[in-house]
Order: C-alpha cells, then sequence, then structure tokens
C-alpha cells in the first residue's frame, strides 16, 4: 500500500487517502498476531550469547525459564492492552478517511499478545516433557541439530 501510494504521488499527482490507515493496518495486524508464528518456530529474536556456550544442562534449565518469564510478560502486557483497547472503544474514535472504529484495529493487540503468551506456555511444556532443548514447539535448538542433519531452513535460521 505505501508503494502503490508513492508511485500514485509520483505519476498521478494526488496521494490515496486512505493509504496510512490501510499500512497502519497491516503492519498491527502482522506484527501482534507474527508473535505466536515467530515463537512456534523458533524465530523469535533472540540474544543468545551467553546461551549458546553454556553447558547442555543449563541450556535445558534457561529454555525452562525464559519461556515461562516471556508468557508472564505477554499475558500481562495483553492485560494492559485490554484496557487499552475499551478505552478506544468507550471514546468511539475512527479513522478519518475510511470510518473505521479503531478498536477494531486494536483489538489484534491484546490478541497477539494472549495467543503468544498460549505459545510461549506450550514451548514450556515442550522443554518440560521432551529430553531435547526446543527453541520453539516446531524448532529443536540449532545446538543440538547435528550440521549435517540440518536443512537449508535451519542453515538460514542460524
Amino acid at each position: 500500500m505505501v508503494c502503490a501510494n508513492v508511485i500514485s504521488r509520483q505519476f498521478f499527482g494526488p496521494s490515496i487517502l486512505f493509504h496510512a490507515e490501510v499500512a497502519k493496518f497491516a503492519v498491527v495486524v502482522s506484527t501482534f498476531m507474527g508473535i505466536s508464528y515467530a515463537a512456534r518456530k523458533g524465530r523469535h529474536i533472540s540474544m543468545s550469547a551467553i546461551y549458546d556456550v553454556v553447558p547442555w544442562r543449563l541450556r535445558k534449565a534457561m529454555s525452562i525459564i525464559i519461556p515461562l518469564f516471556t508468557s508472564i510478560i505477554l499475558f500481562a502486557l495483553a492485560y494492559i492492552s485490554i484496557d487499552y483497547v475499551t478505552g478506544v472503544y468507550e471514546r468511539g474514535t475512527t479513522t478519518t478517511n475510511l470510518g473505521i472504529p479503531l478498536y477494531i484495529m486494536y483489538l489484534f493487540i491484546p490478541l497477539g499478545f494472549i495467543m503468544g503468551g498460549i505459545q510461549y506456555l506450550r514451548n514450556l511444556i515442550m522443554n518440560i516433557v521432551k529430553k531435547e532443548v526446543y527453541i520453539g514447539t516446531d524448532a529443536l535448538d540449532y545446538n543440538d541439530v547435528k550440521p549435517e542433519d540440518r536443512d537449508m531452513e535451519d542453515e538460514i535460521h542460524v
């Protein structure tokens, strides 16, 4: 939408009126709905300098503690964002050009936090139940995968 607006403004003169609203909606939805997907696939941002060099036993402990605290934080953020969305709903604010109630767009924020919190709880359970270390329910820790057993997607991740 942003690219289309740039092209429209460059070649036809006027800007597309609702481009900013659609682009903002797309960013909010993709960001917050992507939290749980990234957690499930083990594709979330991680600072792994310490994690990569510690022994397996400590990595296993960290793989239980980190998802626990992350899920607690995500559920707390969901609670706070529900309060925010409720306030936006009560004010009745709408987008300028499309007239869509803003709370509809902001509903994806607590929903994304809740789904992310659930996914991190699943990661926690996987690491409690399974012997291996998992960075996501679908992703074995890259330190535990032998290089010859990695596929191309794993190589990109490492």
